[in-house]
C-alpha cells in the first residue's frame, strides 16, 4: 500500500460541486479583485472567530508583515519569536526591518512564557505566538507577560484553524491574528491567500490601506503601500472551505485519536496535548527517542510506501539567513531537539482509515 503525506483531490472530491460553482460565479462575475467575494469572506470568517474585522491578503507572510507594520513596528525594535517554527513568522519581522529575537517552546511545542519573560528588553515592541502543528499556546500566560510589559500580541494561526483555548478559538487572544490558506490548511484556499484579524479598527484599516499601495481611492496614495490582495477566486473558494471546517476537522482529529491510542512503540514519542484545548491536528508530529537515527526510521517508512515530512528539520534561530544574529547550537536546546528529532505522519481530510490502519501497523513494526 502506498500512503501519501497529503492528497488535496481527495479534499476537492468531497465537495466537488461547491468548488467548481464558487470557481464559475467568479469567472461569470467579471469581477476579480476585491470584489463581494473577498468582502462576504472577509465578513463571514470574522463573524466565525467572534471579532471585528479580517482583511483579506495575499497569503500568510504578508498577512504577518502587513499586521507588524499596521503596529508601527520597524527599524530598531524587537520581536520575540519561537525558534521552533516555519520560517515565515521570523521572516516577516526581518520584512519589517525588526528584528526576530528567538526563544525556546514548551513541552506542548508553544512559546512559552517563561522564555518571553527573560528576552524582553528595552526595544521588544511584541511577541509572535505560534499554535504549532494545531495546537493553543498557553494564553493565558503569555498575555499575563505582555500586560505587564505593555507589549503587542500577535498570533500567527497559520496551522491553528477553529483550535481552541478554554473554549476560545485562537486567533482572538491577541492585538491581531494571521492565518495562512495554504491550500493544506484546515481552511485552505486553492492557491495562495491569507488575512488578518483584529478588534482594533485602526489596525485593520491601516492594514485594508498597506495591501493595496497605500490607497484607499484609485490613485490616491496616503502613504508606502504594497499589492497584497486576496483574489476573488480565492475568497469563493475559502467561503466553501469555511463552511466545511468543523468536518475537516472532526475527521483530523479522529486519525490522531487513532494514532495516540495504537501506535505502541518505545523508540517513539508521542505529542502532547495542553490541558484545556482543542487541538486541530495539522499537523500530526512523533519523535524519535534519544539514541535513535531519524534517517533510519524515514527510510524504513519510505521502503514501506509511507510518505513522511519533517517540521522542521533547521530551527529558525540556526537558518543560515540569521547567521548574523549570532545564535549557536544549543542556545534553544529544546527548539532543537525538537527539530532533530520530528517527524510528520500522515493526516488530513479525506484520508482512508485503512492508511491510517496501515501506518500504524508499520510504525509499530519499526525496530
Amino acid at each position: 500500500m502506498k500512503v501519501e503525506f497529503s492528497v488535496l483531490r481527495r479534499q476537492y472530491q468531497k465537495y466537488e460541486k461547491e468548488w467548481e460553482e464558487a470557481g464559475l460565479r467568479v469567472m461569470r462575475s467579471g469581477q476579480y479583485i476585491l470584489g463581494e467575494e473577498v468582502r462576504q469572506f472577509e465578513e463571514d470568517f470574522a463573524e466565525y472567530l467572534g471579532v471585528r474585522h479580517c482583511v483579506g491578503v495575499g497569503n500568510g507572510l504578508d498577512a504577518l508583515w502587513l499586521a507588524l507594520e499596521g503596529f508601527g513596528i520597524g527599524e530598531g525594535d524587537e520581536v520575540i519569536v519561537p525558534a521552533n517554527t516555519f520560517i515565515a513568522t521570523a521572516l516577516a519581522v526581518s520584512e519589517v526591518g525588526a528584528r526576530p529575537v528567538f526563544v525556546d517552546v514548551d513541552s506542548c511545542f508553544g512559546i512559552c512564557a517563561d522564555t518571553i519573560e527573560r528576552a524582553i528588553s528595552k526595544r521588544t515592541k511584541a511577541v509572535m505566538v505560534v499554535h504549532l502543528y494545531g495546537q493553543p499556546c498557553d494564553m493565558d500566560s503569555i498575555m499575563e507577560i505582555a500586560r505587564k510589559y505593555h507589549l503587542y500580541v500577535i498570533e500567527d494561526c497559520a496551522q491553528s484553524h477553529g483550535a481552541r483555548y478554554h473554549g476560545c478559538l485562537t486567533g482572538t487572544f491577541g492585538d491581531a491574528a494571521c492565518f495562512s490558506f495554504y491550500p493544506t490548511k484546515p481552511i485552505g484556499a486553492l492557491g495562495d491567500a491569507g488575512a488578518v484579524v483584529t478588534n482594533h479598527l485602526e489596525i485593520a484599516n491601516k492594514v485594508r490601506l498597506l495591501r493595496n499601495y497605500g490607497s484607499k481611492v484609485k490613485y490616491q496614495h496616503e502613504q508606502l503601500g504594497h499589492n497584497s490582495r486576496m483574489d476573488e477566486i480565492q475568497a469563493a473558494f475559502l467561503k466553501v472551505a469555511l463552511r466545511h471546517e468543523r468536518e475537516g476537522t472532526y475527521e483530523r482529529q479522529k486519525i490522531a485519536a487513532k494514532y495516540l491510542k495504537e501506535i505502541k512503540n518505545d523508540r517513539l514519542i508521542l505529542p502532547r496535548q495542553r490541558e484545556e484545548t482543542e487541538h486541530v491536528y495539522h499537523i500530526f508530529p512523533i519523535f524519535l527517542a534519544e539514541g535513535f537515527e531519524r534517517d533510519a526510521f524515514c527510510n524504513y517508512l519510505r521502503t514501506h510506501k509511507i510518505h513522511t515530512q519533517i517540521h522542521y528539520p533547521i530551527p529558525c534561530h540556526l537558518a543560515e539567513c540569521y547567521k548574523e544574529l549570532s545564535y549557536h547550537v544549543g542556545d534553544i536546546p529544546y527548539a532543537e531537539q525538537c527539530a532533530a528529532s520530528e517527524i510528520s505522519l500522515p493526516i488530513y481530510a479525506g484520508m482512508p482509515m485503512e492508511e491510517v490502519e496501515y501506518v500504524i501497523q508499520i510504525v509499530n513494526e519499526f525496530s
